[in-house]
């Protein structure tokens, strides 16, 4: 079966303008990823959206924030041995990454302005915009939200608030792209046990990438780094029982959430080659799902090798731009199956 597919160059620039912001957000999600693995998220303790768009320019500012660290959790129970250029190390990627979000919200913002006065929005699309507006201002609220719950009494943020901040970007990019690829092309009739199939496997990978993010909060990658598929040499870890009712400890202890995001991934690696079968068997021959086979592969091993090498910072940032390069596919292959 041919997918039939209808390039549209009406609205070049606005197209171009979308594929600009999901590689934003694609980037801020690997600075994100940097932040957390590096323990850099809490070294801004405060939250300044115009005036933090730059970094200290002076030796005083650098002082003002630095001893504003020194009175955080973090500092007093962690990183107090940290020093003025061992805190400016840290810094530069709390700031970098909020400055990313910075220029995300202009670089959407302003072109949506700009199209919005010289009437260049494609028809249909302009409350889609206006909430993708809306929503990446959330998102950036989620983040300072995030790490208010790490300034408090202990210097860990919330896991439940680092899912749901992740969870945001990622929906983010999804949306994006998605009406990049709507309105950059024209697509046939679509196949309806595809598009259903899609969307039974991208539920999949949803969920499994949010206990991704509950593994990440809870610094659940460090324990049980011996063996896969068991866990202690056990098929259920050893430890897992540590709160009633049971069901508690699969959001709540490391060993829990490590239990299920690892299940989760087999399950979500098992749908996916599912999907690419029978999207070949259906006579498919588009790049995205040969793309969509291969990175399922890759994005498992480098769950594995995530887990095997203690959590190695850059293997472990290449698994989390794994899942959202994933995630992407999934919505490529997901848009040209879909019924019109």
């Amino acid at each position: 079966m041919t997918i039939t597919i209808t390039k549209n160059n009406h609205h070049n620039a606005v197209v171009g303008w979308l594929y600009a912001c999901c590689a934003l957000v694609f980037t801020m999600v690997i600075v994100g990823a940097i932040t957390r693995l590096t323990d850099s998220g809490l070294s801004m303790v405060e939250w300044r959206p115009l005036l933090g768009f730059l970094p200290p320019m002076h030796h005083d500012e650098w002082d003002r924030v630095y001893e504003l660290y020194k009175a955080s959790p973090e500092f007093q129970k962690k990183h107090f041995w940290m020093d003025l250029h061992d805190f400016k190390q840290i810094f530069f990627w709390e700031w970098f990454h909020r400055f990313l979000g910075r220029c995300i919200g202009l670089v959407f913002a302003l072109p949506l302005l700009w199209f919005a006065i010289t009437k260049k929005i494609p028809s249909g699309y302009g409350l889609k915009f206006f909430g993708l507006l809306l929503l990446g201002g959330c998102q950036g609220l989620m983040g300072w939200y995030m790490v208010k719950s790490g300034l408090v009494d202990e210097p860990y943020v919330s896991h439940y608030r680092l899912a749901a901040h992740l969870s945001l970007a990622f929906l983010v990019f999804s949306l994006l792209l998605w009406c990049a690829l709507s309105i950059r092309a024209t697509y046939g009739k679509g196949i309806a046990k595809l598009y259903t199939h899609t969307w039974a496997v991208l539920g999949c990978l949803i969920v499994t990438i949010f206990w991704g993010a509950y593994v990440a909060g809870l610094d659940a990658g460090l324990i049980y780094n011996d063996s896969f598929p068991k866990m202690g040499g056990q098929w259920v870890p050893p430890d897992i029982n540590q709160y009633s009712p049971l069901w508690i400890n699969f959001f709540e202890t490391p060993s829990g959430v490590q239990f299920i995001h690892r299940w989760l991934a087999m399950l979500t690696a098992t749908a996916t080659i599912s999907l690419v079968i029978h999207a070949y068997k259906s006579g498919i021959r588009h790049w995205s799902n040969y793309a969509l086979g291969a990175m399922v592969l890759v994005q498992f091993a480098l769950g594995l090798t995530t887990l095997m090498s203690h959590v190695y910072i850059p293997i472990a940032v290449l698994h989390q731009t794994g899942a959202l390069i994933l995630l992407g596919l999934m919505m490529v292959n997901l848009r040209i199956y879909k019924p019109s």
